[in-house]
């Protein structure tokens, strides 16, 4: 029996739809008007809190959201929704994405970040869908970097198992590309944020922090690497960066970023001067504290949260999505703050 329900409207399959880029780009695509469906893993616990704004309108007849099973790292489950749902659009952000654990899990990580795209693009070409192809790319690309600020000829030296697994997979897309006239492109995202991130990356572990702090349930928020400098934006804005590449009339490859810098401590400051606990700064190195009004230390730093090769500054130039495209940011880098403060705040009120 066919999945899909009879449809006029264009269609895209988005994996990683439960993730903060999927949950942000299925809600654009649906009020576009599209047929979208979610690949996500089976999992024995409900794991799409990320589309709750969206979940009314699953239940609805006229839903134009599907959830379907299926696994970067399994062909047949890869094969089978492509070959049901044929899609005109496919959006890749399913990964392991998270750099520190892909130094725990070197292999997984290869697996499903890197050969995963494989695995989907060749499944396209076997089916012989006319899909457009969107691989989601990283500014860990760059690692050590070569050049600032990093364009989409900078050359990449990833610093880590998952910038190594993006790698495979940008080189591959472009493979595809070229061998077989496919639409395929990359969009080299740099760090983007939203209330919706993961609560172990670092900007959403401030930010809760913070929040906890400041609400007494919380006494200390304990970071790695202080001076790490971040072009950080708005996973909502980058969401909308992805389509647009799907819309061009030649397939390319586009950095996607604000074009500014900062600082881990800096995000840290802003974040808890939003929940009404202003930090003052002791110290070098690993004996840095973050210092709050009262004299308590509220920030320590921790060597187990180093990286084992750090990546120290990354700075995005998207001219080019800014000529071809049309886009450009929308949140500043203070805005974005304050808004993950406020939902965690929130959050922790209404408990």
């Amino acid at each position: 029996m066919s999945l899909l329900p009879p449809r006029l409207a264009r269609k895209a399959l988005v994996t990683g739809v439960t993730g903060q880029d999927g949950s942000y780009l299925a809600e654009l695509l649906v009020q576009k008007g599209y047929e979208v469906w979610g690949m996500m893993r089976r999992s024995s616990l409900r794991n799409t809190q990320r589309l709750s704004p969206l979940e009314y309108a699953m239940r609805r007849e006229d839903t134009r959201l599907h959830l379907c099973h299926g696994d970067l790292s399994d062909t047949s489950s890869i094969r089978r929704i492509l070959d049901e749902v044929r899609p005109d659009e496919i959006y890749n952000l399913g990964a392991q994405s998270h750099v520190h654990v892909s130094f725990e899990m070197p292999e997984y990580t290869a697996d499903v970040t890197g050969v995963g795209t494989v695995r989907m693009l060749e499944a396209i070409h076997q089916l012989q869908l006319p899909a457009k192809f969107y691989q989601a790319s990283t500014s860990e690309l760059y690692g050590k970097v070569r050049e600032t600020p990093q364009t989409e000829t900078t050359p990449f030296h990833p610093r880590s198992p998952y910038g190594a697994a993006k790698a495979y997979s940008f080189e591959i897309t472009r493979v595809y590309r070229e061998s077989y006239a496919m639409f395929a492109v990359n969009g080299i995202l740099f760090n983007h944020e939203s209330p919706r991130r993961g609560e172990t990356f670092v900007t959403r572990k401030i930010t809760r922090a913070a929040a906890a702090i400041a609400a007494g349930r919380q006494r200390v928020l304990k970071l790695g690497n202080l001076e790490a400098r971040r072009d950080w934006g708005f996973a909502g804005d980058f969401v909308e960066a992805m389509w647009l590449m799907l819309q061009a009339q030649e397939p390319r490859d586009y950095v996607i970023a604000t074009g500014e810098t900062h600082a881990v401590r800096e995000f840290c400051s802003l974040a808890f001067d939003r929940a009404g606990l202003p930090l003052s700064w002791q110290g070098s190195g690993v004996n840095e504290r973050g210092i709050g009004p009262s004299g308590e230390v509220l920030v320590e730093v921790d060597p187990q949260f180093f990286r084992p090769a750090e990546v120290d500054l990354l700075i995005g130039d998207a001219t080019r999505a800014r000529n071809d495209l049309g886009w450009k940011p929308k949140v500043t880098f203070e805005q974005l703050v304050n808004l993950m403060v406020d939902h965690d705040i929130s959050l922790l009120e209404a408990c």
